[in-house]
Order: structure tokens, then sequence, then C-alpha cells
């Protein structure tokens, strides 16, 4: 198939010609606490029958060992440009390689391409970086994506699960004042998806609500990059929030009192009911447009045929405080 494809020629101006697409480049760039773990153990323990049906995949074991250092230069670097143009060199290699496997699809699943939990708690915000650093990914690819996939989660549970995250990797319980914040922030994910869109303007971006595909990698796989996918019949939950008795552990090994946090044995909740009724509206609006077109930025692909999360999700992941069957109830589904 022949298309137009951007490039990048001198001094960053864009340049446009014809290329041979024999391969779709798909990026499943998360967002983070929305399963992406769990689809990257799915890709990865059926690599070898995707492989057969022409299907390669990229994950965080190849992303993150070389493979993307210096695509977005660190603070620290002096010579991020020569990192950059040596990282473009080898995703573009890999890519050659990949083509020559004969493979038709090239999934390729790394949620720290858009940023990290850690700068989003820190900046109280969404994915403020994510414009620039998908724009130095869709270089190093040279237009070749077709399909971004993205998930976002209604905004209550996604930054209780975050928090919840930091705080077991050495964040301190956050102050009231920054979970105000955080709760009455004006971005959203309309603002992540539409910096996206502007970021990769060329790629097809499918947004795949977290609610919708939760614990069932291979329909995701299948809504977000057209493929059949093999069934999966050894169903893991991994990187599940953690619970409030454990958060208590990491604090107590910290030397932090535990008390800091609320009783209970579930997950934990750290806003107070109208954060978040505010939360769960912006999720409301950011739904509402994505159902309205999105502006022609995005697709919404929800599955409609889904059947009830606490039939198809492992065993125990329904009970956890937040569980995944009351989450299927809480999504926004406006009209």
């Amino acid at each position: 198939m022949m298309t137009l494809t951007p490039t990048f020629g001198p001094a960053g101006a864009v340049v446009k010609h014809w290329v041979t697409r024999v391969m779709d480049v798909i990026l499943h760039v998360g967002a983070h606490r929305t399963g992406t773990k769990t689809f990257q153990d799915y890709m990865h323990r059926h690599a070898e029958p995707l492989a057969e049906a022409g299907i390669g995949y990229w994950g965080p074991g190849r992303t993150r060992r070389g493979l993307f250092a210096g695509i977005v230069p660190k603070p620290e670097v002096a010579k991020g440009r020569d990192l950059r143009r040596r990282a473009e060199g080898r995703v573009q290699l890999q890519l050659t390689a990949a083509r020559a496997r004969g493979l038709k699809t090239l999934v390729v699943s790394d949620e720290s391409m858009i940023g990290s939990v850690r700068d989003n708690i820190s900046a109280g915000s969404l994915y403020a970086g994510i414009g620039e650093r998908m724009a130095r990914f869709a270089r190093a690819f040279e237009g070749q994506v077709t399909t971004v996939m993205f998930s976002p989660r209604s905004l209550e549970l996604y930054w209780s699960s975050a928090l919840s995250y930091g705080v077991a990797r050495e964040h301190a319980v956050p102050e009231r004042d920054k979970l105000r914040s955080i709760a009455y922030a004006r971005r959203g994910w309309r603002d992540v998806i539409t910096d996206l869109g502007c970021a990769v303007p060329d790629a097809d971006i499918k947004v795949l609500p977290f609610e919708y595909y939760a614990g069932r990698p291979e329909v995701l796989l299948e809504r977000g990059a057209g493929v059949e996918a093999p069934r999966d019949s050894d169903r893991a939950w991994l990187n599940r929030t953690p619970t409030l008795p454990e958060l208590r552990r990491v604090l107590a090994d910290r030397g932090t009192l535990g008390a800091v946090l609320p009783f209970g044995m579930e997950r934990w909740n750290p806003f107070t009911p109208d954060e978040h009724a505010a939360l769960r509206e912006t999720y409301a609006d950011d739904m509402m447009w994505l159902t309205a077109g999105a502006d022609g930025i995005a697709t919404l692909t929800e599955d409609h045929a889904r059947t009830r999360a606490g039939k198809i999700l492992p065993a125990g992941a329904q009970t956890e405080g937040h569980g995944d069957e009351h989450e299927e109830r809480q999504v926004a589904r406006p009209g």
C-alpha cells in the first residue's frame, strides 16, 4: 500500500514523500494503572502464536533496555541530540528487521512513552509533557505509526491507584492541599488526548476505556490493533493496587506511622466525597466529549458485548475495595 508519510528533514522541517507500508506499527501507551502490565504479560506469553500470525511485539523488556534510550533525553545528559539520533537509528534498524521477518503488524507497548506516575504525582496533573514526548517517538518511528492505543480510567480511581502506587514506592503520603489540588485540577483526559493527537496527527488514536477492557487483554488487542488475538486461558492480574494494610506495612518499614492512613482492609480512597464527585464529573465530561466525536482527534472504542467483570476477572481481582465489578458500574456512559 502506497502512503503519503511525513518525515523530518533538516532543522526539523516536515518533508512528505511516498513510501510503501508493509507493516502496521501500533503504539500501546497506557495510561498507567490501566492494566498495562497485564496486557504486556499477555503479549509476552503469546508471542509465538502472535508471530506465526504475523504480529510482532516490543514490550518494556526490550524498549527499556537501551532501544528507546535517548529519544527523550534526561536533563543531566549534555549530548542529548546525539543520543536522540542514535536512538532513532536503533528504532529504524529494528523496524527494518521486523519487516524482513515478514511481520504485518508490530505492537509496541510501553506506558513510559507518555511519562510517569511519579511526574503526575509531583505535578498534580495528568501527563503534562505527553505532547513533546510523543512527538519525539513519532519522529523516531519516522511517521510509520498507524495506530495509538490509549486507555483512560475514571479519574477518582486512577488517582487513588496512582497515589497508592506512589506511596508504595517511596512517595510521601500527600497532604490535604495536594489532594484538593489534584481533585479540582482543570486538566482531564480530554486535554491529554488532544495533546496526543497533536503529537501524532497521522495516527488513528483509539481510546479504549479501562472499565470496558479490564482483565481482558485479548479483547483490548483485538479492538485496539484490529487483529485476531489468541484466547487467554491463564489470566493474570499484575501490579494490582496495594491495599491499606500493605501500605501501612510499607510506611512502617520506612519508619513512618501507619496512622497517617485511614483504618481499613481494602484499597485507599484519599479523597473527600466532594473531591470524589469533582473527579467523576471531569471524567464524565471527558467521556461526553469522546462520545460526541472528540473533535475528530480520536475514536472512542467501546466493547458493548463485554460480560460482567465479576465473571471474567481473575479470582480475587473484584474484591479489592474499589473492585473492578464496582468500577464497571461507575464508568461514565453519557447518552
